[in-house]
């Protein structure tokens, strides 16, 4: 899809939640299109943009800034008073070794495919999910929505480990201290299997820029080897 099609551009995510813009001059063609959506929001750290590209130090780390695979999540599932309607990545280099995909999962397809019991814990159990400066939100992962759309919650990290950014070495967790215990790690491990059974896999070609319903879609990330490998990550909310 090309930048000046902003009607394709809506359709595609309201039909399938996500849509890949290609062939962009730079990052400030980026921030425009993106504009046209929405309103370019503060992130973790209080700024609008974070560069998605290896540092070290996290290096044992589920992290943005490692080259570890990042398991299902949402973004920011705590974030007050809602999640980040919609995540974008803009691509200035892709890992020259073919790694680092986004991968993406409609919570619909999820819903198809999870059990009665496993539907019912993620519609009725409330979890405490971290959000800024200590905060915490405390809300089910499926939500539906006064006007009947989908409102998602999930981390992968957040019901194995208790956090985030789980640390990938060490011993493992004690389940007692786990935000809804070995049942919630085991709802994420099934959610996992479906996720990679499912998923859209999509490897973001430089000067593109994928922008997707962070209400409605699961997403993750392949390991990846090119350190030099860097994209930048915008959050938008709408009115």
């Amino acid at each position: 899809m090309r930048a000046n099609d902003e009607n394709a551009l809506r359709t595609e995510l309201a039909d399938i939640g996500h849509a890949l813009v290609t062939e962009l001059r730079d990052e400030g063609e980026a921030v425009q299109l993106l504009e046209s959506l929405g309103s370019i929001i503060p992130q973790y750290d209080g700024k609008v943009r974070h560069d998605v590209t290896y540092q070290p130090g996290y290096d044992h780390q589920s992290y943005s800034r490692s080259t570890n695979t990042i398991r299902a999540h949402t973004e920011a599932p705590g974030w007050a008073p809602e999640p980040p309607r919609y995540l974008a990545l803009f691509c200035h280099r892709q890992d020259r070794f073919g790694g680092g995909h986004t991968d993406l999962l409609d919570g619909a397809v999820l819903r198809e495919q999870l059990s009665p019991t496993e539907l019912s814990l993620m519609a009725s159990t409330p979890i405490a999910f971290p959000g800024r400066n200590e905060s915490s939100t405390e809300a089910p992962m499926f939500q539906t929505q006064a006007d009947g759309r989908l409102l998602l919650r999930f981390s992968f990290n957040l019901l194995t480990s208790g956090s985030y950014e789980a640390i990938l070495t060490g011993p493992a967790p004690d389940h007692a201290k786990l935000p809804i215990g070995a049942r919630g790690a085991a709802l994420a491990e099934q959610v996992g299997e479906l996720f990679d059974k499912f998923r859209t896999r999509i490897l973001i070609p430089e000067n593109g820029l994928l922008i997707w319903d962070n209400h409605r879609l699961l997403h993750a990330r392949s390991e990846y080897s090119d350190r030099a490998r860097h994209l930048t990550r915008f959050w938008l909310a709408t009115m």
